[in-house]
């Protein structure tokens, strides 16, 4: 999606990301990475008396993967300009598979460029949100 120079987007284009599966070695690498062991990602025992009755996947990997599957071009993405209303709307499960649905929400112009605000959804194999943002990314012009 971040492929082109800012005046190339329009309010309302949209673009989907290839899909990935999350396994358990997600959770495992993720949990020893950032130091979160909360027992919800990390303890089959613990998860299974839980909410979702299993473990989930943690929301930061979550929305690490969907970062993962946008596309960042070198020499037109500048910078990560950050994200709003983050919510995690459906748990992710060991095995589910993630993909990012963006739509262009609006473009505003900077001395260096601009930024492009999507409105994403990360989506599991059954089309469910599991979770949403407002993205903003600094394009070239």
């Amino acid at each position: 999606m971040f492929d082109r120079p800012y005046a190339a987007y329009q309010p309302g284009e949209r673009w989907e990301s290839r899909g990935r599966t999350i396994t358990e070695a997600d959770l495992v690498l993720f949990a020893a990475f950032s130091g979160d062991w909360y027992p919800l990602h990390t303890d089959r025992e613990w998860a299974a008396r839980g909410p979702f009755g299993q473990r989930i996947a943690h929301g930061m990997l979550v929305l690490s993967i969907a970062t993962g599957l946008m596309v960042f071009q070198p020499g037109v993405v500048l910078a990560f300009y950050g994200m709003d209303q983050v919510r995690f709307v459906a748990p992710t499960f060991i095995g589910d598979t993630l993909r990012v649905s963006l739509t262009v929400a609006g473009v505003q112009e900077k001395s260096n460029g601009g930024v492009v605000t999507s409105a994403m959804t990360v989506k599991k194999q059954s089309d469910q949100p599991v979770a949403v943002a407002d993205i903003k990314v600094l394009v070239a012009k």
